[in-house]
């Protein structure tokens, strides 16, 4: 017999997720590459409550998880779907486990209204990520940045009222809306945030009937390198409120080469670094190491940290 409020057999499953377009896409992308019916349970975060504030003003990485998380421990849901991204670097919380990273898609960012050259002088950025304000001060030093939340047809409708807007451009291609994409923009220009473009499939510990169906979709390539993102980031301390990016990509041999960023908020500094491993996790916390104790990271956390802390003052 399944535990309460666990799943049955092959019957229908229930997924915890936000109530977004896209988060709604991404459940139901779940549960095509299940190949059951799956029940939606959709839960209101923090995150979703208080679209008027920066995320860092709001708790920072984990606003748009902790909700949905609760779901599934309390037994309202068998398991969560998030984008991989809002997960914190301290995540699974205690009593769940990550059951599946599906395949990744395109983890880069995307410009609407305006190529990165086709900005005049002093345009407005529109973009919330401190992430991609600090490299795109650094690419552009003239630019000049607003704010901007809401869901992805929001950003949309938003982004004419400024020079451009910067989105990830998987939220386009799951939502049909690729052709609202000016440019992408080459990890070279600018690196992804962690895990972005992957999903990450949640479900309780020790509810093994629900694991085991959900280890079917689990992408191996994809995972590791999730993995080894996750892991420079948790090595860092930091979250989406620190300008932060990291891109792993994983050879036919199992080989992975992890890229990772750190940055000043205004661009002036920026920190980058790239390893090659086999072991995901070491890889990430070697390259974390090599920015904190070679390149001068520790010092830039600490004037990041100041920082912070002055404008929450």
């Amino acid at each position: 017999m399944a535990p309460a409020g666990g799943s049955r057999g092959d019957g229908p499953l229930r997924a915890a997720t936000r109530g977004s377009a896209l988060a709604r896409w991404q459940t139901d992308h779940v549960a095509r590459l299940l190949g059951v019916p799956v029940e939606v349970v959709v839960v209101e975060t923090m995150g979703d409550r208080r679209r008027d504030l920066p995320i860092s003003a709001i708790g920072g990485q984990g606003v748009f998880v902790k909700e949905v998380q609760a779901a599934v421990l309390d037994g309202r849901a068998d398991f969560a779907v998030h984008s991989a991204k809002d997960l914190p670097p301290s995540s699974p919380a205690e009593g769940l486990v990550l059951a599946a990273v599906p395949p990744r898609a395109d983890p880069r960012d995307a410009l609407v209204g305006s190529t990165l050259a086709g900005l005049a002088p002093g345009a407005t950025v529109a973009t919330g990520a401190v992430r991609r304000r600090a490299q795109l001060a650094a690419l552009r030093p003239d630019l000049t940045f607003a704010e901007l939340r809401g869901n992805v047809d929001t950003r949309l409708a938003k982004a004419a009222n400024y020079g451009a807007a910067v989105v990830a451009y998987a939220a386009l291609l799951r939502l049909g809306r690729e052709s609202a994409a000016t440019e992408v923009l080459e990890p070279e220009l600018l690196l992804p945030q962690v895990a972005q473009g992957a999903l990450a499939v949640e479900c309780r510990a020790g509810d093994e009937e629900t694991a085991r169906r959900l280890a079917a979709i689990e992408d191996p390539r994809s995972r590791v390198a999730v993995d080894a993102e996750r892991a420079f980031l948790a090595a860092l301390g930091g979250g989406c409120d620190l300008p932060v990016g990291a891109l792993a990509t994983v050879g036919d041999d199992g080989r992975v080469e992890l890229e990772g960023l750190l940055a000043s908020l205004d661009g002036r500094v920026v920190l980058r670094h790239r390893v090659e491993g086999d072991a995901p996790a070491a890889l990430g916390a070697a390259l974390a190491g090599h920015l904190l104790d070679r390149s001068g990271g520790r010092r830039l956390l600490e004037d990041l940290g100041d920082a912070t802390t002055s404008r929450g003052a």
